[in-house]
């Protein structure tokens, strides 16, 4: 077997340019890592029949590919416009009623409650912030605007308002249709849109649990108020994803960076997966080629830590979809190897630890094995795991070589395929937990050409089984 040449994960929308067998196939070839479906399009077929081509080309390659399912949530939408796209230039003014009230001339708006969400002298955000409207006044239900910044406006395109008295729900009726659909279909990573409180992860955590499933649950902070409270929300979820589109509309554009540092060292504190998102190769939509600011994004937020980073439009709709993966890989393993003599990371993460008033016994166990790994020159870490709190452990220090975690439960499996430089792998000899002993994984290294003799590889022990992080030992072997 042959692991992928990057540690970090790629998550790539499939939509109309990518769902393809062929483009699919070679999306994870250059080295897709996992697959989002972007429930705010498509239909329940398509996904199904999606999810279905994903699946069958990762059992082709042995690769473990999860599908994200990714709520729409509330978000705000301009409603179809009858006569086509509009422009709209600076200093014309316009009016924003509901879809069902929409006159002539008015844009539509699939919000009944737009009006009670302004303020006058407010600003309203559409298509990513291209459009720019000032709130002149508002009469139920209706906006009157003024075009700050001008564009050619199309049909569902979506809204942003900054500072809004009042936004709808993080999870929508809708939200819980597509969250049976995805359950039926054997999905169990779900992205949840507009988090603003741990609640919202809560709702559908305990949603899925009511309908038999377990599943993990990953917050985008795409809201000021989940920015506000990004510690609860991590505290709750199992994984964020910062979704920077939204997020750079609703807070000062200058603080994004800084919020995306911190939200990244807050995710691997807790030994969380962390997914950066929106716009990284966005140029590559159109073009063969990324922009140097594309390339230097990417590898900044693998150099801060960010477990994945995500492709949208570039391989969702974009011309060059598997370039995209391509390039993203390309960047990633460069970052990688200039990552391992930037030792900021692994200290930044210690003195994050040091701080807690009392730290559980595989903190310093995992920093221990930080300290073998360099020390050895290893290649492996091997962690079996029950819950996947092990290999999560291990990774949020970046380590420079592979974390090969056992692991019985499909479910568990898929989702570790989100965090940096774990490659999970269901238990040498059909074990029914991750019990293997060390001669068996020493066999399947071996077995798979991964290792030989004479090589030593660092393995996490855990003699608590079943309790998450019950990591509490680690052992160096010698292959003979």
């Amino acid at each position: 077997m042959k692991l992928p040449d990057h540690k970090s994960k790629i998550v790539c929308t499939i939509g109309p340019s990518s769902r393809g067998p062929n483009e699919i196939r070679e999306m994870i070839r250059a080295g897709m890592s996992a697959a989002r479906l972007n429930f705010s399009h498509g239909s329940p077929a398509e996904h199904a029949e999606t999810i279905r081509i994903i699946r069958e080309e990762a059992a082709r390659q042995n690769r473990p590919v999860p599908v994200l399912a990714d709520l729409p949530g509330p978000k705000i939408r301009v409603g179809i416009l009858s006569g086509g796209p509009i422009e709209l230039k600076k200093g014309d003014d316009v009016v924003l009623a509901p879809s069902g009230a929409a006159g002539a001339g008015e844009i539509p708006v699939d919000y009944d409650r737009l009006h009670e969400s302004v303020s006058r002298g407010g600003t309203i955000f559409l298509d990513d912030g291209r459009i720019r409207l000032r709130v002149l006044d508002s009469a139920a239900p209706r906006v009157f605007c003024r075009v700050v910044e001008g564009g050619l406006l199309q049909s569902r395109k979506g809204m942003n308002i900054p500072g809004s008295r009042l936004m709808p729900a993080a999870v929508t009726e809708r939200d819980f249709q597509l969250i049976d659909f995805a359950l039926d279909a054997g999905l169990s990573i779900f992205c949840v849109s507009f988090v603003s409180r741990s609640d919202d992860i809560v709702r559908v955590r305990e949603y899925a649990r009511k309908r038999g499933g377990r599943v993990f649950v990953i917050a985008k902070i795409e809201r000021g108020e989940a920015v506000r409270n990004m510690r609860e929300i991590l505290d709750a979820a199992d994984g964020i994803m910062v979704a920077r589109g939204d997020l750079g509309m609703e807070i000062p554009i200058e603080d994004v960076p800084l919020v995306q540092k911190e939200l990244i060292f807050e995710a691997n504190l807790r030994g969380k997966p962390v997914i950066t998102a929106t716009q990284m190769l966005e140029s590559m939509t159109s073009s063969i080629r990324p922009t140097r600011a594309e390339v230097t994004d990417v590898a900044n937020a693998i150099l801060d830590g960010t477990d994945a980073v995500m492709l949208s439009e570039e391989t969702a709709v974009g011309r060059h979809p598997v370039e995209a993966v391509r390039i993203m890989s390309r960047i990633a393993r460069k970052a990688e190897r200039r990552r391992k003599d930037v030792p900021a990371l692994e200290d930044i993460v210690r003195r994050g630890l040091e701080k807690r008033k009392r730290a559980a016994v595989g903190e310093a166990i995992s920093l221990s094995i930080m300290q073998a790994i360099r020390i050895l020159r290893v290649n492996y870490v091997l962690a079996p795991t029950h819950t996947g709190s092990t290999p999560r452990r291990i990774s949020r220090f970046k380590p420079d070589c592979w974390i090969l975690s056992f692991c019985a439960d499909e479910r568990i499996r898929l989702f570790l395929s989100l965090t940096c430089g774990v490659f999970p792998f269901p238990p040498p000899s059909g074990e029914t937990d991750a019990g293997a002993s060390h001669e068996e994984m020493a066999v399947f290294l071996k077995n798979e050409g991964l290792a030989g003799r004479g090589d030593r590889v660092v393995l996490a022990r855990m003699t608590a089984p079943g309790v998450p992080g019950g990591l509490d030992s680690m052992g160096i072997i010698t292959l003979v």
